[in-house]
């Protein structure tokens, strides 16, 4: 059975049949039900996708491209949310999702990346090479988030003064030994302390920069010097990666070991909330934490984390919109929430 002749079996235009299956927005949902129904029944199973490519030019098929493995994405609260919000759009939209993972040679990739119409990238890209080989001639859309990408549209939260406010609330109360834990912000993979040996990475490579940029001002303008405050960098935003580094923090001498831990995310806040309280090391009152994400995990456990609230849901959404051309191509930034929890009262 053809799309023509189902539609003439239910009575209804040829547009209706196609957007029943491609458009779902543009149909009530009682007559969109009453089509696949019948479709069903019929043993209809939709527009062939091919052919529609050939003559439209359009796949109706959008590629995120992850920074990090798909297992790892999946599984990050951050990123699951993102995906979370562009899914939404492009459902609605009748889209296809299609993740990729940077860190994938481009050889391996899924043969339908190359008929996407469009990408989103997600995160700081270990190689550009992929994108090069993705995008061909370059006329496909291209939406870069948390990621900065020469000509092309971002999205980003506002890193800068959102942990410019996180460290004066918890400056208010005088540290004594202040410390930074970072994420992937040095050049040379460093799972551990930074040293002066250590290149990090610029500002327009990652947002972690701008994070530091936003504690830095803080520490200055309290009266402490920011290239005296001890810092650390972690690999991978994963309890089993941040652990030994922060372990190593924990078991130092008492006199030396930091009262403040400012963390870049709040899966670095988490392991060192947990890891602390396996040491009987008191949180706040031995050792204060802040995080960054707003994730579930750290306002529903007790103490309460002290973060920052990003939306990452939005900048889903946002970026989906944009590279269906539903809102303008343009650089979004959005605002952040400080979260005072128990951790840094």
């Amino acid at each position: 059975m053809t799309l023509k002749e189902l539609a003439a079996e239910l009575g209804v235009s040829t547009a209706s049949v196609s957007n029943a299956f491609n458009r779902p927005d543009q149909l009530s949902p009682k007559l969109r039900e009453r089509i696949l129904s019948e479709a069903r029944r019929l043993g209809y199973r939709g527009p062939d996708a091919k052919a529609r490519s050939l003559r439209t030019g359009r796949s109706r098929i959008i590629a995120v491209v992850l920074a990090e493995t798909l297992t790892y994405s999946l599984n990050d609260a951050v990123a699951s949310e993102l995906l979370s919000g562009i899914a939404e759009v492009l459902d609605a939209h009748g889209h296809t999702l299609l993740l990729l993972s940077g860190r994938q040679d481009a050889s391996r990739v899924p043969g339908s990346s190359s008929i996407a119409d469009g990408f989103i990238v997600y995160g700081l890209m270990p190689s550009l090479v992929l994108l090069d080989e993705l995008q061909g001639t370059g006329r496909q859309p291209l939406v870069a988030v948390d990621f900065d990408l020469e000509g092309q549209p971002t999205v980003h939260v506002d890193d800068e003064p959102a942990c410019y406010a996180i460290a004066r609330h918890a400056l208010t109360t005088p540290p004594r030994r202040p410390a930074v834990i970072n994420l992937r912000l040095t050049e040379q993979p460093c799972n551990g302390r930074i040293g002066d040996d250590q290149a990090l990475l610029s500002a327009e490579r990652t947002i972690t920069r701008a994070r530091l940029a936003g504690f830095q001002r803080a520490f200055a303008e309290v009266g402490i010097d920011p290239a005296a405050v001890p810092m650390w960098n972690i690999e991978e935003n994963t309890f089993e990666v941040c652990a030994p580094v922060i372990e190593a923090i924990l078991d130092a001498p008492a006199d030396e070991r930091p009262d403040l831990l400012l963390c870049m995310s709040d899966r670095i806040a988490l392991t060192a909330l947990t890891l602390a309280e396996q040491r009987g090391l008191r949180v706040p009152e031995d050792l204060r934490i802040t995080g960054f994400d707003g994730i579930a995990e750290g306002q529903y456990r007790a103490p309460r984390l002290t973060t920052v609230r990003q939306d990452s849901v939005e900048k889903g959404r946002i970026a989906a919109r944009m590279i269906l051309g539903l809102s303008p191509r343009e650089d979004r930034l959005l605002s952040t929430k400080l979260i005072v929890g128990d951790t840094c009262p």
